[in-house]
Order: C-alpha cells, then sequence, then structure tokens
C-alpha cells in the first residue's frame, strides 16, 4: 500500500509540515513527526478536507502574485522612465558643456591670433625703426659734398636692394609655408629656373656695374666679386633648397608610411571584432543547440522509464548507504552529515549505515533530490532508445488463472500440440514459454503454473508481459487464485483480456463470471468498462480465432515497439541445471538482438552463449525482440525473473556477477530480522513504526470475521493493526513470502503450517504464531499493542529546600545557602522556584556543595549551596522544590 510523508504532502500543499500536522491533529489523524507516513486513504481524507482552504490559498497566491508582477511591471516602468529622463538629462548637460568648451576656445584661438597679428606688426615697426635709423645713421657720416652725394644714392640703392630681396626671401617662405605637401619641381622647370635665376643675377649685376658711379681715390670700397662670390652663394642656395626639399619629401613619407599604418591596424582590430562577434554568436547558438538537444534527450529518457526529469536528474543511493558514502554521492563534506544527523537526535559515524528516512531527511535539509535505490531496481538495467530506431515487435502474452481452469488446454489448442497431456496431474509445474504465428504476425505466450505455491513466480510472469489472458472457467467461476492474478496484472500495469474457457459445457454461465469479476474492477467493454471478454472452449475450439484477434487487437492499441539493432536485454523465465549440458535458462528477450557468443550477465551469472535453442529444439543463431529461446552457457543457475544483459566485454559481465554475488553475501550477513509479538515492543521503539501487519490463517471463514471483528474494536489511534491478508487454509509458503516482505507475524487460528511453510519461516526469520482459542490471539495482540504505546509522562517530586542566605562569587554568580526541608534533593533533579506561592522560575541545578565538596544529593536536614542555571535572582525565603518527570508505562 503505498503511502506518503508528511513533509512531502506538506510541500505539495504548500504549508510547512508544522501546519499540516495542526491539520492533521484536527482531524483526529496520528501522526508524530514529519517523517511519518500517511496511507492513501489518510491522503484522501486530507485532500478532501483541506481541498476548500488549499484552492482558497492559491487564489489568493495567485492575486498575490499578480499584484506582485503588476506591482514589478509598474516600478520597471517608472525606473525606466527616470533612467530615460536622466539619460536626455545627461545629453542636455554634455551638450551645454560641449557647446561652453567651443566658444572658449574659439575666444582663446581669436585672442591668440590677435596677440600674435600684433606682436608682428610691433616687429615690422621695431624693424622698419631700426632700417630708418641705420640709415640714418650711415647718412650722418657721409660729408655734404658732390662725392658724398653719389656716395649716399649708391648706399640708397644698395638699401633698396636689400629691403627687395627681404621681401622676396619673406613671400617664397610664406609659399612654402602654405602648401600642405610640396610637389617636386619638374626637369624643365629646375633648368629653366636655374637658368633664369642666372640670368637675373646677371642683369642685376650688370646693372649694378653700369649705374655705380666712380668712386673717390681714398675711399675704401669693397670691390665686386667677379662670378666667385655669386656661384658659391647660389650653390648654398642649391644645396638648401635641396635640403629642405628632401626633409619635406621624408617627413612625408614617414607620415603616409605612419597613417597607412594606423589605418591597416584599426581595419584589422575592426574585423577581428566583427569576426569574434560572429564566432561568438555561432558559438552560443551551437551552445544553446546541444542545450535543447540534452533537454530533449533527458525529457525522453525519463518518459522512456516512466519518470518525472526532476527524478532523472536525481542523486542515486542504494539501500543501507553509510554516511561517507552518501557524502561522496551528495559531494559534500561527510561533517556536515554528522552534523544534521546529530541534530536529528541519532549520531552515526563514517562507516555506518543510514535508514532511508534519514537519507531523505539529510538530502532535503541540503536541498538535494534524491533516489533510494532498492537491491530489486539496483540489479536491472536502464535503456535509453531513440524513437527513430524502434520498430513494431511481437506481443508477448503471459495466461493465468485458477488451478484446472484450462490455461495450457487453451494454449494447446491455439498451438495445435498436446502439452497438457504430459504434465503431472494436468497441472502445470514450470513456466514455459512458446510462439505462434497468427496471419502471418507472431506472438509470444507464457504460460504460468496455476498452483498457489508458484505465486512469485507468477508475479514475474506478470512483469515481464504485455497482455496478460486471464483465464476463468464459466462452470466454476471466480477462485482465490484468479483474484490473485488479477491483483498482479493490475500492480504490473498489463491490461487483462479475460478469456471465460469451458463455454461447452451445460453448466457453464459466462455472463455470472462477468458480474463476479466486476467486484475486483475488471469490466467487460460491452457493459462501459476496458477489459474484452471472449466465451471460448479449449476443447471444441470455439471462439480461438476471436481471442487471437482480440490479443492482436490489444497489442495494437498499445504500439509495442523496440530497437532491435543493440545489445540485448530482457528476462529469465526459467533456469535449472541439466546434468549433460550444465547451467540452462529459457529467456524472453525484449529489446535487442541476442545472437550466439554474446557475453551476458543474468542476476549474479555471467557468461557467453555457447548454443540457443526454439521451442522444438531446434538451434538459433539469433532471438529478436520478444523472442524465448533456450541459452547455454551460463557459468551458474540464475533465478527465475532475474534480468539479463548483453556485454561488449566478457570482462564486464564477470565484473558486475562479482560484485552483485559479493553484495548477496554482505547482505546476507546483515539480513534484517523480522520482527515478533516477543520483540514487537523494541523493535517499533527503534524505528518509530506504529504498524502491526498480520496475515491471518482460519479453518473457516466466520473465525477471521470473528478476530477480524475483535481487532477492529481496540484503540488504534497510535498503534494501526493491518490485517493485510486473510484466507481459509493451511497456512503455506506464499503466506510466509509475503509476510517476510511486509514484516509481518502470521496468525493461524485453528490450521497448522505445512512442512515447507515451516523451514522457509525459519529461513526467512518469520513468525508463525497459532492458536485454538480466540480470546488467546486476541490478548496476545492487544499485549504487543500495549507495548507499543508510548509510556505517559507524570512529576515526582523530590524534595523541598529553604534558601536562608545568599553568596556572591566572581565568575559564577549568586550561591543560595539552603537547608533541605523535605525529602532528598539531587543533582540531576529539576528545580521549580517558589515565591510567596507562585511560580517565578523552573529550570535545573548548576551546582550543589556541601562545604567545598560537590556531592550528587543531600538529604533532608541537611545544609547545602545551590546554584541554578540561568537563574541570578534568588531571594532569601525562597523554597526550592526539586522534581523528576519519569516515564510510566501505559495499560491501555
Amino acid at each position: 500500500m503505498a503511502k506518503t510523508r508528511v513533509s512531502s504532502l506538506a510541500r505539495n500543499f504548500g504549508m510547512d509540515s508544522k501546519e499540516l500536522m495542526g491539520y492533521l491533529s484536527e482531524m483526529k489523524i496520528p501522526v508524530k513527526s514529519a517523517s511519518s507516513s500517511l496511507e492513501d486513504a489518510y491522503v484522501a481524507i486530507v485532500r478532501k478536507k483541506l481541498a476548500p482552504m488549499l484552492e482558497a490559498r492559491a487564489a489568493e497566491l495567485e492575486a498575490q502574485r499578480k499584484a506582485e508582477e503588476e506591482a514589478l511591471a509598474a516600478e520597471e516602468a517608472e525606473r525606466a522612465r527616470e533612467h530615460e529622463a536622466e539619460r536626455l538629462a545627461a545629453e542636455a548637460r554634455k551638450e551645454e558643456d560641449r557647446r561652453l568648451f567651443n566658444a572658449q576656445r574659439a575666444a582663446e584661438e581669436a585672442a591668440r591670433a590677435a596677440e600674435a597679428e600684433r606682436a608682428r606688426e610691433a616687429e615690422r615697426l621695431e624693424r622698419e625703426r631700426k632700417q630708418a635709423e641705420e640709415l640714418e645713421a650711415k647718412r650722418s657720416r657721409v660729408p655734404e659734398s658732390d662725392s658724398g652725394s653719389r656716395f649716399r644714392s649708391l648706399l640708397d640703392q644698395i638699401a633698396a636692394q636689400e629691403t627687395i630681396l627681404e621681401q622676396r626671401k619673406k613671400t617664397e617662405e610664406s609659399k612654402h609655408a602654405e602648401q600642405a605637401a610640396p610637389r617636386p619641381a619638374r626637369k624643365g622647370e629646375r633648368r629653366g629656373g636655374r637658368r633664369g635665376g642666372e640670368e637675373n643675377a646677371a642683369q642685376s649685376h650688370a646693372h649694378r656695374s653700369s649705374s655705380a658711379p666712380s668712386i673717390p681715390a681714398g675711399m675704401d670700397v669693397p670691390a665686386p666679386d667677379k662670378g666667385g662670390k655669386g656661384r658659391k652663394g647660389r650653390k648654398g642656395s642649391q644645396h638648401s633648397e635641396e635640403d629642405r626639399y628632401s626633409r619635406m619629401a621624408r617627413e612625408a613619407e614617414e607620415y603616409s608610411r605612419e597613417r597607412v599604418l594606423e589605418e591597416a591596424r584599426m581595419a584589422v582590430e575592426e574585423a577581428s571584432r566583427g569576426d569574434g562577434g560572429r564566432r561568438r554568436k555561432r558559438k552560443e547558438k551551437r551552445m544553446r543547440e546541444a542545450e535543447a538537444a540534452r533537454e530533449e534527450q533527458k525529457l525522453e529518457q525519463a518518459k522512456a522509464q516512466g519518470i518525472s526529469v526532476e527524478e532523472l536528474d536525481a542523486v542515486r543511493v542504494s539501500e543501507g548507504v553509510t554516511v561517507a558514502e552518501l557524502a561522496e554521492a551528495l559531494d559534500v563534506p561527510a561533517n556536515d552529515i554528522i552534523k544534521r544527523l546529530f541534530l536529528l537526535g541519532t549520531p552515526l559515524t563514517m562507516t555506518q549505515s543510514m535508514s532511508n528516512d534519514l537519507v531523505e531527511l539529510v538530502a532535503d535539509d541540503l536541498g538535494r533530490q534524491i533516489k533510494i535505490i532498492s537491491p530489486e531496481e539496483e540489479n536491472s538495467f536502464t535503456f535509453y532508445d531513440d524513437p527513430a530506431d524502434l520498430k513494431p515487435r511481437p506481443p508477448v502474452v503471459t495466461v493465468m488463472g485458477h488451478v484446472d481452469h484450462g490455461k495450457t488446454s487453451l494454449l494447446d489448442a491455439i498451438r495445435h500440440t498436446g502439452i497438457a497431456a504430459h504434465e503431472a496431474g494436468g497441472i502445470t509445474q514450470h513456466i514455459g514459454a512458446s510462439q505462434v504465428e497468427i496471419g502471418g504476425r507472431q506472438i509470444t505466450f507464457v504460460d504460468t503454473p496455476g498452483h498457489e505455491a508458484f505465486t512469485a513466480m507468477r508475479a514475474r510472469g506478470a512483469k515481464i508481459t504485455d497482455v496478460v489472458v486471464l483465464v476463468v472457467a464459466a462452470d466454476d467461476g471466480v477462485m482465490p487464485q484468479t483474484v490473485e492474478a488479477v491483483n498482479h496484472s493490475k500492480a504490473a500495469g498489463v491490461p487483462i483480456v479475460v478469456a471465460v474457457n469451458k463455454c461447452d459445457k451445460p453448466d457453464a454461465n459466462p455472463d455470472r463470471v462477468r458480474q463476479e469479476l466486476v467486484e475486483y474492477g475488471v469490466i467487460p467493454e460491452e457493459w462501459g468498462g476496458q477489459n474484452m471478454f471472449v466465451n471460448v472452449s479449449a476443447r471444441t475450439h470455439e471462439g480461438i480465432d476471436d481471442l487471437l484477434e482480440t490479443i492482436l487487437l490489444q497489442a495494437d492499441v498499445l504500439e509495442l515497439k523496440a530497437n532491435p539493432d543493440t545489445f540485448a536485454s530482457g528476462y529469465i523465465i526459467e533456469a535449472k541445471l541439466d546434468r549433460g549440458r550444465g547451467p540452462v535458462a529459457t529467456v524472453l528477450v525484449n529489446r535487442g538482438t541476442l545472437h550466439v557468443g554474446d557475453a551476458l550477465v543474468a542476476g549474479m551469472s555471467f557468461g557467453r552463449v555457447r548454443a540457443m535453442l526454439d521451442q522444438h529444439g531446434g538451434h538459433k543463431d539469433e532471438a529478436r525482440p520478444s523472442d524465448a529461446v533456450e541459452i547455454l552457457g551460463l557459468d551458474s543457475v540464475p533465478n527465475a525473473g532475474d534480468e539479463f544483459r548483453v556485454f561488449e566485454d566478457e570482462r564486464d559481465a564477470r565484473k558486475l556477477a562479482d560484485e552483485r554475488a559479493l553484495k548477496a553475501r554482505i547482505e546476507e550477513q546483515n539480513k534484517v530480522k523480522h520482527v515478533t509479538l516477543e520483540t514487537l515492543f523494541s523493535e517499533m521503539s527503534e524505528n518509530e513504526l506504529k504498524e502491526l501487519n498480520l496475515v491471518v490463517k482460519a479453518d473457516v471463514q466466520g473465525s477471521i470475521e470473528a478476530l477480524a471483528d475483535a481487532l477492529s474494536k481496540m484503540d488504534q489511534s497510535e498503534v494501526r493493526i493491518n490485517i493485510i491478508h486473510s484466507a481459509v487454509g493451511a497456512i503455506t509458503e506464499t503466506d510466509v513470502i509475503l509476510a517476510a516482505a511486509s514484516n509481518a507475524i502470521i496468525v493461524g487460528f485453528g490450521v497448522r503450517p505445512q512442512a515447507k511453510a515451516r523451514d522457509m519461516a525459519e529461513k526467512e526469520n518469520v513468525q508463525i504464531k497459532t492458536y485454538s482459542i480466540i480470546y488467546k490471539a486476541i490478548e496476545d495482540i492487544d499485549a504487543a499493542r500495549i507495548g507499543m504505546l508510548k509510556p505517559t509522562e507524570e512529576e515526582v517530586q523530590t524534595g523541598v529546600a529553604e534558601v536562608r542566605e545568599l553568596f556572591r562569587v566572581p565568575k559564577v554568580g549568586v550561591i543560595a545557602g539552603c537547608m533541605v526541608t523535605e525529602g532528598e534533593i539531587e543533582r540531576n533533579d529539576r528545580v521549580r522556584v517558589v515565591r510567596d506561592g507562585v511560580v517565578v522560575f523552573d529550570g535545573v541545578f548548576a551546582s550543589m556543595r556541601r562545604f567545598k565538596d560537590d556531592v550528587k544529593s543531600v538529604k533532608n536536614g541537611y545544609e547545602c549551596g545551590l546554584g541554578i542555571e540561568r537563574f541570578q535572582d534568588v531571594h532569601v525565603g525562597d523554597q526550592l522544590e526539586a522534581y523528576k518527570i519519569v516515564e510510566v508505562a501505559r495499560t491501555e
């Protein structure tokens, strides 16, 4: 029966565990802590009772969420407006600063230009003044004679010529300065310019020679140079011009090279930035696509395994995991887990195993999702196939029903063989598999035994099947094993097709079978249900074709598919040790293709497939999905129901089988002892489980009803008594298996266990209690229940002391000097400070001394010094009442 933890239910309801426990207390539903579990019936009641409150809370939360979203949106819009206003204001400020800066810079440049112009004008005026002074000085040195006047005119001509030359030089300099990049002159221009310069110079020289007056004797006048000085001057001027042009060309070349390099560098950087951006975008796109592919694959894996994506991401640990192993799995320090266990009141060491409840509580506290793997799940394999690789496969049909209702006879009619004639007593004693072809389509049939001793084998048959054919005799109706087959099929989630057999008999009543199966949830389609019913007769072959068509129709609805192009996996249907062939196993392939020579592991067995046989004993080279074959080559005999898988390397298979064998030996050594009526109280106290499971077997149905009625009248508010199974008849192996799996006690009234059941009970440590008087059984069960009741707490006063004097001790506080007036006070007692009949403090003793010695107790009539922990306001005359809290066993 499924259970739900209180903490998980509180999370589903959107509330904390304490609040939910308050509601459960109001509903009179017994829970002890947040880790307690509730039955589905209680969960349904809680959901129904809390539905209006949860809906109102959900509506309130939704309204609150919408209000928060609207407020957040309004806040975001306000922030956006403020940001935009700030941005516009900043832009305006920047524009104003830029305008002021430009205006200031323009004013400064105009001021500098005016200052430079004034400086140039002052310099020009100063230069003209100096020239005028020099000319006046020269004139003043020459006498007023004819020769002097002629000499002064010559000096005036020389000064005028110098002024012209200086002006021409300034004009040429200004022209060169205005040119941005000088243009090299062509050859003709250079030659022409040179010739023109020589002609101008010659003309000027001739003019000066011709116009020069005769210089009087005795005057120191420098003789003109006849060509030598002129050529030297022209050569120096020519060199200076060439140096200037070469320097300007070199500067232009350097400027051009630097500008080209800078432009090239900027282009490379821009290209790099653009290419890097494109590469980054392409990389981000690839990452998004890969993430989406991973999410889709994860979703497909979760869908294939029938779990949620959160469970797929959960950390998986096995049952009985130690603290160190859990810390390694969760990737957290082991000290964090030990600290949390200490706070939970269950201190454990690194190598001690943890219960499932503790593992879930620690993982929940750490905020991690965890999944505890049972030994059956740990020994199973998980596969994922691409939907594109899946191909249709034949259905696997399991035939179930009560003993002697005609299951094997029905298969015999389908296969046209005589299998039933070879069975001992006409009853199938082993699981067999066979394949038939109907209209070109293949169906694999698994025949499970109908005897109740093979309940476990029948349960495994339901796990590996796609469709269950429930055979019910029309003249016999629904029997106990029919009900068991229905329960097994529903537990496995397999659709049921009912074959109402023996319809050829005169007393057959198919409608009665339908009416009886409706009580167990198997409703015919013609009555508005989902189960197909077919009336058949294995003897006359009536309705066989309709049954096969119904099976194929159900298979088409299921859309059965598998991936045949991968390593094979499946289940062991049957296994035995043959004297001549060794271990022989009948396997059913449900995925991939099994070949001769493949290395496989099944349970704790491994090996290579040396030979493969079909149902007729013929050799086969391969087995595809839904094929049942017999294989040879395993090193040991596996268990029926074990899952097998093919490995690429035999060493991997051997390693996995050895690990499983080692773990099985360790589990056998640490096998859990089942509860008994004698150890029930200690077991329930340690595990905090308040349930007593019973399997009741009696000689008549009336005894079962009387016992169930008496147990139901007991108080079950703290201890619940569950009768998980009750039936008429002897105690069998099936009962022992059920009790071992449910940790239950078998109660037999007027019946005895079978020999095999006794042996299995000793092996599984299951207690069997047999009674011949019903009230004796009720007394034993009630005594066990009372022993499980939580004891009541009572207060017992041990002594009274009167405060006579107060002493203040440095670093300790106030010590009360007391006289014990009643009883005996002990150091570990609790203390209550009473002043004028009113309790002012309730706590514990911090110290107890007589003179200088620490003592454990002080009797009546003795003095002592008492310190009270966390309380210093003690007055003279206060009464210190010492008391204890003791637990008293419940009688009811």
